[in-house]
């Protein structure tokens, strides 16, 4: 991000000075932004042909001070019933958090006053992940589950590179980042101006598809996905609105590509997702997120996947999910995450790299374990994590996204003092298919309190409603 953009961000972030008499939150804010930059972009870009004239940004700033904010609120109102399905998407139940007339004049004038819309549009849209990234790294805003790290999400795209063949999902979207990666890893990589007409409408219509469960956060991702060009889907929208974990996770197509880092924790109130195609319904939501990728993935698809740590070690069901997982697919491939890169302290991550085999049994003959955790500094505000830090992992990894068998045998075990082990499938059957492996000491400074209590008690209450679960499962059979 350049340092101009920087300085836009900054000062689009401290006008939320403007609102705080209003009680405008965070989160409110960035969302009050939405619609205000929507509109001010329409302007810019030529999009405002879908906006009615009365509804239009000259439109609400040409009005008297006093009107203003009413003016405002009378077009959200007509925006929600648009006929473009991306900008009724947008504006669904839209309303506006500010009270004072004063605060609105102010908000808007200052934003009329950037001339951020003379930069690209690639640099447009980073303006708004940077906006994202501001709200998710503060803790008042509550953000913070929505948002991954660039340089993880840049370090998960390059190694996986995406093209213009591909159908590329995320079914926990969230603000649209692994999407919006994706679409800028094909414009560098391809000559777009060459595009036939078939390719276009196919990268338009036909390339990108994400879900998203919190209607605010999705309202985010289509103003992403917008400000970097990105803003049809073969269903109108390129992020739906949805509980991929029920039966609209169906309307996702299979895809040829899934990034994705999909929420942690269980589903509220212990219930079991409406999946008739999961083999192994839990309440744990990365497991069933695990279920959906796999699942999800055309013959010869691959996908790169956030998970917790819970997810490698979990018995009953988990471990279950795991041999189905290294049954369909050739899990190729984890790495272990350092720590403080989620806003969530104390949460051990690990990225899981897979595709989808031909047959459905024995594609996993070994997998490969890269540890980016022990002897690594704790990530915070303090030390940022950069791209530099994953390089060593992107060499070990390869140049096949897909890691073939051919590209394995090119790989090099460093042995016990190194980062990147290699262990086969009977070894993993050993350990109960737990695939939490360590080697290495760890003798970083890190305390040894870094696991909050609250992560232990989640950690304890997954596995007991998995042991839950396995009871109803057998007291159902026996009923029977």
């Amino acid at each position: 991000m350049s340092q101009s953009t920087n300085d836009i961000v900054s000062k689009l972030w401290n006008l939320c000075n403007i609102l705080k008499d209003d009680g405008v939150t965070y989160h409110q804010y960035v969302t009050e932004l939405t619609y205000l930059i929507f509109l001010k972009m329409a302007k810019e870009t030529g999009f405002e042909s879908q906006i009615p004239v009365g509804n239009r940004w000259d439109a609400i700033l040409e009005q008297e001070d006093e009107n203003r904010l009413e003016t405002y609120k009378a077009s959200l109102e007509s925006l929600k019933s648009s006929s473009s399905r991306l900008v009724s998407a947008i504006f669904d139940e839209a309303q506006t958090f500010i009270k004072k007339h004063r605060s609105f004049v102010i908000l808007t004038n200052e934003i009329n006053k950037l001339e951020w819309y003379k930069n690209e549009r690639e640099e447009l849209g980073n303006i708004y992940e940077g906006l994202l990234e501001k709200n998710a790294s503060e803790k008042k805003s509550g953000a913070g589950q929505y948002f991954t790290s660039r340089p993880l999400i840049n370090c998960l795209v390059d190694l996986m590179k995406p093209s213009i063949d591909d159908i590329i999902q995320d079914p926990a979207a969230g603000t649209a980042g692994f999407l919006v990666a994706a679409s800028g890893h094909i414009k560098r990589n391809t000559d777009v101006g060459k595009f036939t007409n078939k390719e276009v409408k196919k990268f338009n219509h036909g390339t990108f598809y994400g879900m998203e469960h919190v209607h605010d956060t999705q309202r985010l991702a289509l103003m992403n996905m917008a400000l970097h060009g990105i803003s049809k889907g073969s269903m109108g929208v390129s992020v739906l609105y949805g509980d991929t974990l029920s039966s609209d996770g169906l309307k996702l197509p299979k895809a040829t590509l899934v990034l994705s880092n999909p929420p942690f924790g269980n589903k509220k109130g212990g219930g079991l997702p409406e999946r008739p195609d999961f083999s192994f319904p839990t309440s744990n939501k990365q497991l069933c997120f695990l279920q959906h990728i796999y699942l999800g993935l055309e013959c010869g698809g691959r996908a790169a996947v956030v998970v917790p740590d819970n997810v490698l070690i979990e018995s009953n069901t988990g471990r279950l999910i795991r041999t189905e997982l290294m049954d369909k697919c050739r899990l190729h491939t984890i790495l272990k995450l350092p720590p403080g890169i989620f806003y969530a302290q104390g949460v051990k991550t690990s990225v899981l790299f897979f595709t989808r085999g031909k047959l459905d049994v024995g594609n996993t003959k070994e997998t490969w374990i890269y540890d980016l955790r022990s002897n690594m500094p704790l990530f915070n505000k303090s030390t940022l994590l950069e791209e530099s830090y994953f390089e060593d992992f992107k060499k070990a990894y390869g140049d096949d996204p897909w890691a073939s068998p051919e590209a394995l045998q090119k790989r090099i075990d460093t042995g016990l003092q190194g980062r990147f082990r290699r262990f086969d499938r009977e070894t993993i059957k050993l350990r109960n298919d737990n695939l939490n492996i360590s080697w290495l000491s760890d003798e970083s400074e890190r305390s040894s309190t870094e696991i909050s209590p609250l992560i232990m008690i989640e950690g304890i209450q997954t596995e007991l409603l998995a042991a839950l679960e396995d009871i109803q499962t057998l007291i159902s059979d026996l009923t029977d």
